[in-house]
This record gives structure tokens, sequence and C-alpha cells, in this order.
């Protein structure tokens, strides 16, 4: 059966939607965490000590979010806080021993293969796919919502087996 070009379309999107949904649930089953979580850690590991907000800075994402995300790490014993000496209001995050063999074993993620292959892509080809991306936003009222550069479902804080938008 020949599907219309409008039909095309919407399967091409409900893939790329399943493939979201597959690949967090797929690397919460094998690492027992969300892909913010593990861009929090990666970015941990790449960057050494941090605050909250440099974090959330780097994910683009709201202060109170990465404390719940950070709250979460924190529980599992994969990153450790501490207070400033000079200001004791500052926080610090570093990432445990722990944290570092997570990540080792962590599976690669679907934002990560995807950027893999995005950035071998010429240049011309990369912004071609974020105008049509861009345009598909616009066409799905969606544009004005508000998303950081995590390729997850549901809520950004949750924990890994929660399904729960």
């Amino acid at each position: 059966m020949k599907h219309s070009i409008q039909e095309q379309v919407l399967i091409e999107l409900r893939r790329i939607l399943r493939a979201t949904q597959l690949g967090a649930r797929t690397l919460a089953r094998e690492s027992g965490m969300t892909t913010s979580q593990l861009v929090a850690l990666q970015i941990l590991n790449a960057h050494g000590e941090m605050t909250a907000r440099q974090i959330a800075e780097s994910m683009h994402l709201k202060q109170a979010t990465v404390t719940s995300l950070l709250d979460r790490l924190q529980e599992r014993g994969w990153i450790t806080r501490r207070r400033g000496e000079q200001d004791r209001r500052r926080v610090h995050v570093q990432l445990s021993p722990e944290g570092r063999r997570q990540l080792v074993r962590a599976p690669q993620s679907l934002q990560e293969r995807f950027l893999s292959q995005f950035e071998s892509l010429q240049p011309w080809e990369q912004s071609s796919i974020l105008a049509t991306l861009q345009r598909v936003a616009h066409l799905l009222d969606a544009a004005s919502i508000d998303a950081s550069p995590v390729l997850d479902v549901g809520r950004i804080d949750r924990a890994a087996d929660d399904t729960s938008e």
C-alpha cells in the first residue's frame, strides 16, 4: 500500500518519537539512568567540579530542575556535593568514583549516536535539517515550548523507572 506524502510525514514523525521513547527505555533498563542524568554525568566528567548553576547553564535548564536531577544522582551515589569554603551558600558538585564507573558501563545513548552522525554531515545539510525541524515545530504549534538540548522523554528530573509525564 502506498502512503500519501502527508501519511509518510506522520510516519516519520512517529518513528522519531518512538526512537526517542525506546532509546530512553533501553538506557534506563541497561544503566538505571535517564538520558538527562547521563548528560549531567558526562558534563561533570568533562568539566570536573561545577556548581548546580553551571550545570544548569550547560544543559540549558532551570536551576531548580537541575537541583532535582542532582538529588537523584546523589541518592544513587553517582555525585557528591560539598559547600564552598569561602561562600557556604555555594554548593560544588563532582562525579563520585561510582558515577565514573556508571559512565563507563552506560551504553551509548540515542542522543550520542544521533549527534555523532549529525556532526559528520556537511554544514549545508545540517542547516537544512535544522530549518526543516524548526518548520515542523512551528506546524505543530511547538515552536514556543521550552526545551533543552537533551533527547529525552518525560520530565527531565524524573527517575529512570518513572514512565509518567
